[in-house]
């Protein structure tokens, strides 16, 4: 009687797992397949052999980048081999046809009563249409980034042009500085569209490729070093932090390099509280609270550091920094 109930109890598993639509099969603790549902064979374009195939039921795998995972190196491989549970795992799965199923497994281990393994089982996912709908979404986002670029590039272009044009010496100043943000907002803009998250970009990379940017328009007796921790930020921050960038370092140059030559130190950190950014040079520094009135940059900093929930700080000591800190 126990062994009749026993086995009715392993008949209504089977039956379970089969009905779930999800393919899902199971190996014994060596790693050869005990059993698989209809929508594993689905899955895989193929059915496997019981007691014969190992690991998984699929005929090839390959990673996510497309280089070859042997199936004594799958997750079900390892989840039997180091007696744990897998997850956050990819995997694409290679068909008999040739077609490429991407998918996520749950390999789990099965133990008895006293811990030892006695076999696994695993459920994989088909993110197919997710894959398809990534795709779709990074074609979108990189046709409005193309957009935005080209549109960034002809209003630097008409500002030049403008600025070339006007008789007026304080006309052109403008012009020129009204050419130089939209110049940092499209470098910043680049570093958007060549992250692979599509929420944070890199701190270091996104000061290389916005500072490098500014610094065209520098003398060449000027030098700029840059230091950055390898951070993540928000994208939200992009944006202000790229334009109050070419702010500190437009007045740096003015006001900050002795005869028109020296070196400019520009840093972004993360600290306790955040981040930090700061532009320093060999200037003889100014007091904020009697300048700010009269520089229409600064009022924008200070405005651009409220936005990033900062407070823009001028020091003198060693060396004239200005610096915003933020979350």
């Amino acid at each position: 009687m126990a062994e009749a109930k026993l086995r009715a109890s392993e008949r209504q598993l089977r039956d379970l797992l089969a009905a779930i639509p999800a393919a899902i099969y199971t190996t014994d603790a060596d790693g050869t397949i005990t059993f698989f549902n209809e929508a594993a064979v689905e899955l895989s374009g193929r059915v496997p052999q019981i007691g014969k195939d190992k690991w998984c039921v699929t005929w090839k795998l390959f990673w996510p980048d497309g280089s070859p995972l042997p199936h004594d190196q799958c997750p079900m491989a390892v989840a039997l081999k180091e007696g744990r549970p897998i997850r956050n795992a990819e995997a694409v799965a290679e068909r008999p046809d040739g077609v490429r199923i991407p998918f996520i497994p749950y390999p789990t281990p099965l133990r008895d009563e006293d811990g030892k393994i006695v076999g696994g089982i695993n459920m994989l996912v088909d993110i197919s249409e997710r894959k398809q709908a990534e795709t779709q979404q990074r074609l979108l986002f990189n046709e409005l980034n193309h957009r935005v670029k080209n549109n960034m590039q002809m209003l630097q272009s008409l500002l030049s042009l403008a600025g070339q044009r006007a008789a007026n010496p304080q006309a052109r100043e403008i012009l020129r500085e009204a050419g130089n943000r939209v110049a940092a907002m499209a470098a910043a803009q680049q570093v958007l569209y060549e992250t692979v998250d599509s929420t944070q970009f890199n701190a270091k990379g996104f000061l290389l490729a916005v500072c490098g940017t500014i610094k065209q328009t520098f003398p060449k007796e000027v030098a700029v070093e840059f230091e950055a921790d390898d951070a993540k930020l928000s994208n939200d921050v992009a944006m202000p932090l790229a334009l109050i960038l070419n702010e500190l370092l437009t007045n740096a140059i003015k006001y900050g390099t002795p005869d028109g030559a020296g070196t400019i130190r520009v840093g972004l950190r993360r600290d306790v509280d955040g981040f930090q950014v700061f532009v320093e040079d060999s200037g003889p520094g100014f007091d904020l609270a009697s300048v700010r009135d009269r520089s229409s940059g600064l009022k924008l900093v200070q405005g651009l550091a409220r936005q990033l929930h900062g407070k823009l700080v001028v020091t003198k000591e060693p060396k004239t920094r200005c610096s915003i800190r933020f979350s």
